[in-house]
């Protein structure tokens, strides 16, 4: 596997080796399912978890998982010559997911947010099947605080995502090794090693949720103005004060007083 040997390649690397330092995110004798839909983030995040787990002081196993979702065009052929060109052990699942999302979505409701629902079940219930502990997903950076603004401004919420935690079926323990890395340097990284992107073909493909998208405006904008928004933003992540918030429910547990 060569990889563009270059300062962005260090630094995506090191961001990684960071955030699993930082928040323990792989153990000794740990088996990964990493979740690769054919995007640019999955493809980075398989490719630099396994440059780490070559020179890594512990021995962990790493084996690409891709869900069909049954949308028209879906070209698995692509993800799975890449998988096999670099001797990467991989997973193909197909489901019909098209056709429980034809029959079971409400008019004008999201095609991504019930696609998700079923391709999470569908990965944890694979991660257990493959014998897998831990699961990694390829959220990077910007995914966090969007998110973070997203449930600030529309939801109504004091949350994002977190770098690990234990999924729905109390399990597998799923990762976000990319908490660190700017999409942008994710864009250039996948370009720079021509990684075969694939389109899902799902009917809203290429077309960015509305209010994502205006939470990307709205980041390049305070940009403008402070060139390190979104490292401030991911660092509130990490520095919570109970105390100023007005959650009555951590007053009730005793987090504030």
């Amino acid at each position: 596997m060569d990889l563009v040997q270059d300062k962005l390649y260090k630094r995506i690397k090191n961001a990684v080796g960071r955030a699993v330092a930082d928040y323990g995110l792989i153990a000794d004798g740990d088996r990964i399912a990493v979740a690769v839909s054919g995007g640019k983030d999955s493809y980075s995040l398989l490719h630099i978890l396994e440059t780490l787990r070559r020179r890594a002081p512990v021995k962990y196993e790493l084996i690409a998982v891709n869900i069909d979702s049954g949308y028209p065009g879906f070209r698995t052929d692509i993800i799975e010559e890449h998988l096999r060109a670099h001797a990467f052990s991989f997973h193909m699942e197909k489901t019909d997911h098209y056709d429980i999302i034809k029959e079971k979505r409400r008019p004008g409701s999201s095609y991504c947010s019930i696609c998700a629902r079923l391709k999470r079940g569908v990965l944890y219930t694979l991660a257990q099947r493959l014998g897998c502990n831990k699961l990694a997903l390829g959220h990077h950076l910007d995914d966090f605080i969007e998110t973070l603004l997203l449930n600030q401004f529309f939801v109504g919420s004091l949350k994002a995502m977190a770098p690990s935690m234990m999924a729905d079926n109390g399990v597998t323990t799923v990762i976000r090794p990319l908490v660190y890395v700017e999409e942008r340097d994710i864009i250039n990284f996948s370009r720079a090693n021509r990684f075969p992107v694939v389109c899902c073909c799902c009917p809203v493909c290429g077309k960015a949720d509305h209010q994502r998208k205006r939470m990307k405006q709205l980041l390049t904008e305070l940009e403008k103005e402070n060139p390190f928004i979104k490292r401030s933003l991911l660092k509130a992540l990490a520095n919570v004060q109970p105390r100023h918030l007005l959650d009555r429910q951590l007053r009730k547990d005793g987090c504030v007083e």
